[in-house]
């Protein structure tokens, strides 16, 4: 049997899905990310199992659900169980590495990889333990750090530093195996565009501030902030941490550089694949943990599931040497568990248990599938109860557990701007949507868990006033490198 092509994975963190200049956005440049799509597919309605880097990662790990591996938030990160997509491959005799951003609990866990370089995991193996306390009454606000970074605009970070070394040691490892003779998988972990929102010079220059898009949703113009939404917004320094409208300009350049960056990063890796040979015999797979909310409705970060949060970007760009004709883009709604599905798939490996994720070559492959739901979940940092999303050919619904459900036509209203759950005209899809989450999960018995989970873990660290100090107060510090 003829071996497979080489199968390169390279993950962002935080890239919102539509930041690309192939999924037609106004100033976003990624003349990289372009060629890939160029060449293979994207999935135009892909998103993450959770709007979170640790869950989100960890689901991507199993190809699972986070309530089915009860990896909630950002301080139960990955350890190796339940077995993922790279012990499948370990265990077909696939060389798979790592390089970069994995953010898993510690390197030396049994996570699949047959080495990992420079990982970048949970700060001190625990992550943030602090947002886990997450009752309304009893939180903890994290008030003294602003989310995006203390320093906003042009110049270099410990993140931008961390993203040069990743892509060297990747270039350096695709010469190192230049005269491999048997396949390989190589995982790539980039860090931004995630904040800190700081971007180096030639790259922010892209991005004039008179030149940015408008404003969408701003409270100021009148919109009004979901109550959930609301409470979970108030738990860190973010719209209300701008000095002034300038600044804040800044930041969206900022953001809109630093993809610019990661762009031009995975263009370097990209030419260390051709330099090595290895260009025609690779498939490439570009995706990203979460999306970046940039401002819109005055939400910053991740943490909710409108599409600038929820929705991921999600490129397959077969290799060369399979003379494969894709189709340039796939309807289908997709997410990163599809992503851990085709990583099996590609190497006919085999991995026990039931997982919800259907291989990308096949779904690329059929026609559009207005009939599948994908789903999502989040239960960390300011969230004062479960969310959960459903989204299902037009229609996307959002549960708050505890509070009033949203529900969304993106067809006909593709900013989310008018909420269709209190509509008796909608009042049928409202049901269908709920009864089609339900079968994949409870809402209210998921919510349980999820806090009787956090509340042991918290005990075992000492309690609240304990736990209240565990973890980094936003972003996660990088390795030395």
């Amino acid at each position: 049997m003829k071996n497979p092509p080489n199968l390169l994975v390279i993950l962002s963190d935080q890239h919102q899905a539509t930041a690309m200049s192939c999924a037609g956005h106004p100033v976003a440049r990624t003349p990289n990310l372009d060629a890939l799509a160029a060449r293979g597919t994207r999935f135009t309605n892909a998103y993450t199992p959770s709007p979170i880097c640790v869950p989100a990662r960890a689901a991507f790990a199993t190809g699972r659900y986070v309530h089915d591996i009860a990896k909630w938030d950002n301080a139960m990160p990955y350890t190796g169980t339940p077995r993922g997509w790279g012990h499948a491959l370990q265990d077909k005799g696939v060389r798979v590495e790592s390089i970069g951003k994995l953010h898993y609990r510690k390197d030396g866990d049994d996570t699949g990889f047959d080495m990992q370089h420079i990982p970048m995991h949970v700060a001190d193996g625990v992550g943030m333990v602090w947002g886990s306390i997450r009752r309304e009454d009893e939180r903890v606000y994290n008030k003294h750090v602003r989310m995006m970074g203390d320093v906003i605009g042009p110049g270099e970070s410990s993140y931008t530093k961390y993203d040069r070394a990743v892509t060297d040691r990747t270039c350096d490892w695709l010469s190192e195996t230049r005269d491999s003779a048997a396949p390989w998988c190589l995982y790539v972990g980039l860090v931004a565009p995630h904040h800190p929102l700081i971007a180096p010079q030639e790259f922010y220059d892209l991005y004039p501030l008179d030149a940015l898009p408008p404003d969408k949703l701003r409270q100021r113009d009148g919109y009004v902030q979901h109550p959930w939404i609301e409470k979970c917004a108030a738990a860190m320094v973010a719209e209300d941490g701008w000095k002034d409208e300038e600044e804040r300009q800044v930041a969206i350049a900022s953001y809109y550089g630093l993809t610019s960056y990661m762009d031009h990063n995975v263009g370097r890796i990209v030419q260390a694949l051709r330099d090595s040979g290895q260009f025609d015999n690779t498939t490439i797979i570009y995706s990203s943990d979460h999306g970046e909310n940039l401002g819109v409705r005055d939400l910053w970060g991740k943490m909710n599931m409108y599409e600038e949060s929820a929705a991921i970007p999600l490129i397959v760009a077969p290799a060369p040497c399979l003379d494969a004709a894709p189709p340039p883009t796939c309807a289908t709604t997709t997410s990163l568990l599809d992503v851990s599905e085709t990583i099996i798939d590609h190497f006919d490996a085999d991995l026990p248990g039931t997982r919800p994720g259907q291989s990308l070559y096949d779904i690329a492959a059929a026609d559009e599938d207005r009939d599948r739901a994908v789903f999502s979940e989040y239960h960390a940092i300011g969230a004062v109860s479960g969310e959960f999303m459903l989204r299902k050919g037009d229609f996307k619904l959002i549960e708050y557990v505890g509070f009033a459900p949203e529900l969304f036509n993106l067809a006909e209203d593709p900013d989310e701007a008018v909420n269709l759950a209190e509509d008796p005209a909608h009042a049928e899809d409202l049901a269908r949507m709920q009864a089609e989450m339900r079968r994949i999960c409870d809402p209210e018995t998921t919510n349980a868990r999820a806090f009787a989970d956090q509340d042991a873990m918290i005990a075992a660290y000492g309690g609240r006033d304990i736990a209240a100090t565990m973890g980094a107060p936003s972003a996660t510090p990088p390795p030395a490198t």
